[in-house]
């Protein structure tokens, strides 16, 4: 799994109403695509994404900040995010200004 040291942005800080993105998810975005790799390849076929969040509140929910982070993947990589057709999270209690995110996108073997 590749590690980013960022804190995961939650979708309820990503949108103001319906269209519109908030100065934090801009920000997000920016440092994202910014701390991703420019040598990684996305596989061809079918994905399966796994995440790992390090979060410092326990109360955070383990799926918030998937569509977020998946949509800054998409962008950085120009791949369709519908082709992930597995997902596999793990969330873990961290120190506060400890926040992380390893992530691992790879082709989804059906076996």
């Amino acid at each position: 799994m590749l590690f980013l040291d960022i804190k995961p942005l939650s979708v309820n800080e990503a949108w103001k109403g319906r269209r519109f993105k908030t100065d934090k998810y801009k920000g997000y975005e920016r440092d994202i695509l910014m701390l991703l790799p420019n040598n990684f390849i996305v596989p061809e076929g079918d994905l399966e994404l796994h995440l790992e969040w390090g979060f410092s509140s326990a109360g955070s929910d383990i799926d918030n900040p998937v569509k977020p982070f998946q949509d800054c993947l998409q962008k950085k990589y120009a791949f369709n995010d519908s082709r992930i057709v597995k997902g596999v999270q793990i969330k873990h209690k961290v120190k506060k200004g400890f926040e992380y995110i390893k992530w691992e996108l790879k082709q989804f073997n059906c076996n």
